[in-house]
């Protein structure tokens, strides 16, 4: 009776997390767009529910709900499960949508192009793990084991670059130490330089025009006047104007005319930044970007440590801080309650901003490069990229949970390298790191436009 009822609590939370994923699917996603398929829909808030599902379990594993044994058989069930969505039905899905949308193929060719695509992907991620030190063939091809192990070496590749963007991006955007000073007379030049850059090319190309077609008028034994136009014309016309010159001179004010708007975009965007840095909203982001600005640097640091001398945390940062209370600054608080309510709260934290953070970024990159005949297959892709980053969220999750809560996730997973997977995080986060770093000083270096460019 106990298993059943914890039965009916697992399944009960599962359908409230598929209803979650469906009001995403059809609220935020594909608000903008008619067109959507049930089966789609399945998939995606199935592989939501299954991954949030990991999440619960984890809680439930401080926490104490449910039997050992019940959290045991849920574990390996989900994990099954959310191992089948991303490496058959998921990859199939995109395989079939993908080959159904080119006209040209017939049903029985789609069937048989989709069947080995799929076996051409099941094949490249067996091979991901040859240049990494996974699991061997001798524990089973087919078990849960050798699915985490490969899944979570591109989940966690995934995870370190949202990571290593998110800790520089965040207090890049959010505090105002890096909004530059822009004045509305700083703007108005800008506009000024435009609308005049403007007005200089529209001259230029009604010049050009007006020599062609008198060139044309007076030649009308070339008609191939277009052809003449596409290619140089090595010589003036009758009227005494340099096509090549003018053309060339075009081509420079396109380009001026470019570079004037993207930094004419940049300081009203600059300008944005600092009317919503004087709200409430604005300074309190202010505050909190200070302190992830430090995080990132201790991030960064850490990572440095963690790679030069091959290292990985032995112990979580509850027991770690709770062991400093207590032997450092002397205080005597009771080390089994507390451990249990703090890593019950960080535990919820960073399930809270994981799921918060990946459905944001999800939802950005949606709206970039979908159109209605695409946001299917690319609904697929983000489905399958959020049921390999939540699998291996669990996975580094473990390092920070105590030893007595981590003790069925690595009865779960079996023998993985889990230290291996941990050193992949650090690399991957520094380099997205250092990128974000070096893209975002190169974007602040302002582009300088002259008043003598515009005059030429």
């Amino acid at each position: 009776m106990a298993f059943l009822g914890d039965c009916v609590i697992v399944f009960v939370s599962q359908m409230l997390f598929f209803a979650g994923g469906w009001l995403f699917f059809n609220k935020q996603l594909f608000k903008h767009y008619e067109i959507r398929h049930i089966s789609v829909q399945l998939i995606f808030s199935s592989t939501f529910a299954l991954s949030i599902t990991m999440f619960e379990l984890i809680i439930f594993e401080i926490i104490g709900v449910l039997e050992s044994s019940s959290r045991y058989f849920h574990w390996r069930l989900g994990l099954t499960l959310l191992l089948f969505m991303v490496t058959a039905v998921i990859p199939v899905y995109i395989c079939y949508s993908v080959i159904h949308s080119i006209s040209f193929f017939s049903d029985r060719w789609v069937r048989i192009l989709t069947t080995l695509c799929w076996f051409i992907f099941l094949y490249g991620l067996w091979r991901i793990g040859e240049p990494f030190p996974l699991l061997s063939a001798s524990h089973g091809i087919f078990t849960i084991e050798q699915g985490v192990s490969r899944i979570s070496v591109i989940g966690v590749t995934v995870m370190a670059i949202l990571s290593g963007f998110g800790a520089v991006n965040y207090p890049y955007t959010s505090m105002t130490y890096f909004i530059k000073p822009v004045s509305r007379n700083d703007i108005m030049c800008f506009e000024r330089r435009l609308a005049l850059t403007v007005d200089m090319l529209t001259a230029k190309k009604r010049r050009i025009a007006m020599a062609l077609y008198n060139h044309n008028k007076q030649h009308p034994a070339k008609p191939r006047i277009w052809d003449m136009l596409t290619s140089a014309v090595h010589r003036t016309t009758s009227g005494g104007e340099d096509i090549n010159q003018l053309k060339q001179e075009v081509y420079g004010l396109e380009e001026l005319q470019r570079s004037v708007f993207l930094e004419l975009s940049s300081l009203k965007n600059m300008e944005e930044r600092q009317r919503w840095s004087q709200t409430l909203q604005g300074k309190y982001f202010n505050v909190i970007g200070h302190f992830f600005s430090v995080y990132c640097v201790y991030k960064i640091i850490m990572c440095c440590i963690n790679i030069i001398f091959d290292r990985v945390g032995r112990k979580d940062p509850v027991t770690r801080g709770l062991e400093i209370a207590v032997h450092w600054c002397g205080f005597d608080i009771d080390l089994a309650f507390w451990n249990q309510h703090i890593s019950f709260l960080l535990v919820g934290c960073i399930v809270v901003t994981s799921i918060r953070g990946l459905l944001l970024t999800l939802t950005k990159f949606f709206y970039r490069i979908s159109s209605s005949k695409s946001s299917n297959i690319i609904v697929l892709i983000l489905g399958q990229i959020m049921g390999m980053y939540f699998c291996s969220s669990v996975l580094l999750m473990r390092m920070n949970m105590p030893a007595e809560y981590r003790v069925i996730i690595t009865e779960v997973l079996g023998n993985l390298h889990f230290n291996f997977y941990h050193r992949w995080f650090d690399v991957i986060f520094l380099v997205s790191a250092l990128t974000t770093i070096i893209v975002l000083y190169l974007s602040r270096k302002p582009v300088r436009v002259e008043d003598t460019e515009i005059q030429k």
